[in-house]
Formats: C-alpha cells, structure tokens, sequence
C-alpha cells in the first residue's frame, strides 16, 4: 500500500514537473514575440506599459526609448526627499487639500520632464508614470492626476509649479539637493493658501 502510495505521487511530481516545462516553453516563446521595449505591468507606481517607441518619427530616424526602471527610480527618490521635506515643515500630502495634491503633482511632472530626454518630454507614457508616482506620495487619484496634467497650460499656478519641478530635478541631478525656492514645499506653499 506504502509503495502504491509514493509510487503515485512520483509519477504526480514528474507529471508537474513535464507541465512545469511546458509552461516554461510557452511563456519563453511568448516574451521572445512581443516587442522589445513593452514592460510587463507589476503593482507597483509605474505600473502602466511604456512603449519602445514613444512618439512617431520619420523613416530613418533614430529612435530613442525611455528607460522607465531609471527615471522611475530617480522619481521616487526625489519625490521622496521632497516628500521628506514637506512633512519636516507641518505639510503632509496626503492630508491635504485637493489643490495642493494637485500643484504637487505638476512639481512631479516637471521634475520628470527634466530627469527624461527631450523626446520623450510631453507624452502620455511620461504622464502615465507620472500619475502613478504622485498618487501614491499624495494621494491622488490617477484619473485625477493625468486630468491635471492634461490640462496643465490653462492654470497659471499649475505652470509655476511645473517650472519649479523642472529646475528643481535639474539642480537636483547636479547637486544632489533642490534649492529651496524649486522645493515643492516652496512651490506649494506660495501658491496654495494651507
């Protein structure tokens, strides 16, 4: 009865094992198909798939890709000081209104602008990771993230916020701080009455 037993569940182990395999197989031969450059989603801020080629071009243009794993992780590790910072200064994000969620939100946005090659600046994957980023340090819904961010030039404090994220990112990425007057405390707090 005892060989019957671990008899059946050898031939089971090898049966998972051959179907293990298989599954091996497939998933291998379905990665090698799709095109380069699309990221598999995971959970995390930058879960939505980038495209290998981000806008258009002419015939015979190069064609350049945004390295998602390291602007994300550049984003993350300034919004996080900047997140720092705030709360150092009596400002939590996610407490508060929607109007600063929102300026936050245009900071980030021009902080990635900055830390991303000029042709990927503007464009809906940008924006994508963007959103994702701000609504996990602030709290902000995605849906209401990418709005903003659609309609970034039709507010004047939405722009001033842009502009302080873009220097910010680029001071940032020189000097391995961001000035006080391109913090997003700063940005925030000179144009939201808190």
């Amino acid at each position: 009865m005892i060989y019957g037993v671990v008899a059946v569940t050898q031939i089971g182990l090898l049966l998972l094992v051959g179907l293990l395999s298989v599954r091996i197989y497939f998933l291998s031969n379905q990665e090698l198909a799709e095109p380069q450059g699309v990221a598999s989603s995971s959970k995390m801020d930058c879960t939505l798939t980038l495209k290998k080629h981000l806008r258009p071009q002419a015939k015979g243009a190069p064609r350049l890709a945004l390295d998602r794993t390291e602007l994300c992780s550049k984003l993350h590790i300034l919004a996080g000081l900047q997140e720092r910072d705030c709360k150092l200064k009596g400002l939590n994000l996610i407490e508060a209104p929607q109007a600063v969620r929102t300026y936050a939100t245009a900071w980030l946005y021009g902080a990635s602008c900055s830390l991303s090659p000029k042709v990927v600046r503007h464009s809906e994957e940008l924006a994508d990771i963007v959103a994702g980023i701000a609504s996990r340090k602030t709290g902000i819904r995605q849906s209401e993230a990418i709005q903003t961010l659609s309609t970034l030039t039709s507010s004047d404090i939405l722009l001033v916020c842009y502009r302080a994220g873009l220097e910010g990112a680029e001071f940032w990425e020189e000097n391995h701080h961001v000035p006080a007057s391109s913090s997003l405390y700063d940005a925030v707090t000179s144009n939201a009455f808190i």
